[in-house]
């Protein structure tokens, strides 16, 4: 099975690949207007199970992240349960994106 996280430095190699995964920001709008991973696409938390075969429609890996990793984890625990397997979250979220790979990326 397909672990449930992905650590930051995993998903930069990924994001190099001609394939790599398709990023899911889970956070608020607020947030992603402060700091955001490029290609990402907004789906807050709450607005997931709206837009869930949105979610199905896009091809191979997604990985979820928010701020810490507390919200994504979260999100991808119910998408598993709807189907989407590979589904990661960011462990450390948005923050350890920037601590780790991107010092440039604000942090809030």
């Amino acid at each position: 099975m397909t672990p449930l996280e992905i650590s930051a430095r995993e998903l930069n190699e990924g994001l190099k690949q001609a394939t790599g995964p398709c990023l899911i920001d889970c956070r608020e709008p607020w947030e992603n207007e402060h700091a955001c991973l490029p290609g990402s696409t907004l789906v807050p938390m709450n607005d997931t199970p709206n837009r869930l075969e949105e979610l199905r429609q896009m091809e191979g890996q997604l990985v979820v992240y928010c701020h810490h990793g507390i919200r994504s984890r979260q999100v991808v625990e119910w998408l598993r349960t709807q189907g989407l397997t590979k589904a990661r979250s960011l462990a450390g979220g948005i923050d350890a994106w920037s601590l780790e790979i991107d010092p440039d990326m604000p942090r809030y």
